[in-house]
């Protein structure tokens, strides 16, 4: 018997579809229908500037997924659908965090905090600094759980974006 924990999994999706208007919320819009919360969501054009590649993460039982992708290959725009949750891939995020730094120790500890998660303070103000950070989802959520100590500001991420390993094309 398969429990609700084993059913429910996080999943990564790429969407290669046409690079027209109204595409993204046609798709996206589908997952809503669905009852499917957009956990990460990354659109960008391809090397071919006519086509857009969708990164979308979402939590969801295996069987509901696959419904989704058969009714994605529906809308006219898409190309392709890959479920990567079970491939081999490389997977980044982009995330910059606003800390308070009015003092300098702080700002010192911070210069080695980001030194050591391969950062970069990419502005330096009277009071705060802006760090830029990119890896995966778990070395972005630790530096964010050592910058908690000092007082996040604002933060943004960009959302995954993933490329399967190796020669195999999407």
């Amino acid at each position: 018997m398969v429990t609700q924990l084993e059913a429910t999994m996080k999943h990564t999706i790429s969407v290669l579809v046409e690079n027209r208007p109204g595409v993204l919320a046609r798709t996206a819009g589908l997952f809503a229908r669905r009852g499917f919360n957009i956990d990460s969501l990354a659109v960008s054009t391809t090397e071919d500037p006519d086509t857009s590649r969708m990164t979308i993460v979402v939590n969801g039982p295996v069987d509901i997924l696959e419904q989704i992708s058969k009714q994605l290959y529906k809308l006219i725009d898409v190309i392709k659908v890959m479920d990567h949750t079970q491939d081999d891939v490389v997977s980044r995020e982009l995330a910059l965090f606003k800390v308070h730094a009015a003092d300098t120790a702080k700002r010192a500890e911070l210069m080695q905090i980001v030194d050591i998660f391969r950062g970069k303070i990419v502005d330096m103000a009277d009071k705060t600094i802006i760090i830029e950070a990119t890896g995966d989802e778990e070395k972005i959520d630790s530096l964010e759980r050592m910058l908690e100590g000092y007082g996040i500001k604002e933060m943004v991420r960009s959302g995954r974006v993933v490329l399967v390993r190796g020669s195999k094309a999407t």
